[in-house]
């Protein structure tokens, strides 16, 4: 199941991190219970130099960030989206990273190297969005996984 160019394009237009804390390339598959997103981690990343010098490995928190930025932040956007938010209402929102939960690492991911994320909809209520979500390689090998929650509110809130 694909998704329009249209609706990628506006999702991803959406999505606040950018370069050099942006880790979502494309969306191939999105509806109201899931999302397949792509990310190509380039072998000049900033944080290869420290991590580790000579051998240069993804953080596992740098994982964790590129399946919140698809599992959480690209597809909570699109279900908003799909309730009639508007592209400004939405560029109004921060996605507050709430919860990790259960996160298991199986495998490394090397520069270079193309993943496939996965999220799955766990719920949907009072802005906070749960989701199941997977990083795979492109031979279907699981390199981690971990149920995360993020809720948006608007950058003008009162602290």
């Amino acid at each position: 199941m694909g998704v329009d160019t249209d609706t990628v394009q506006n999702v991803l237009s959406l999505v606040p991190q950018q370069r050099p804390f942006r880790f979502i390339n494309d969306i191939l598959e999105v509806d109201e219970n899931h999302i397949v997103g792509t990310y190509r981690f380039r072998d000049d990343e900033y944080f290869y130099k420290g991590h580790f010098p000579g051998q240069p490995v993804t953080p596992g928190v740098i994982l964790i960030e590129t399946m919140a930025q698809t599992g959480v932040v690209a597809f909570g956007i699109y279900l908003l989206m799909r309730q009639g938010l508007s592209s400004g209402q939405i560029k109004q929102l921060v996605t507050l990273f709430a919860m990790v939960d259960g996160c298991e690492f199986n495998g490394i991911v090397n520069p270079g190297e193309k993943v496939i994320i996965r999220g799955e909809k766990v719920y949907l209520r009072r802005g906070n969005l749960k989701t199941k979500v997977s990083i795979e390689r492109e031979n279907g090998d699981i390199v981690c996984y971990g149920v995360l929650t993020g809720k948006g509110v608007e950058l003008n809130e009162e602290k």
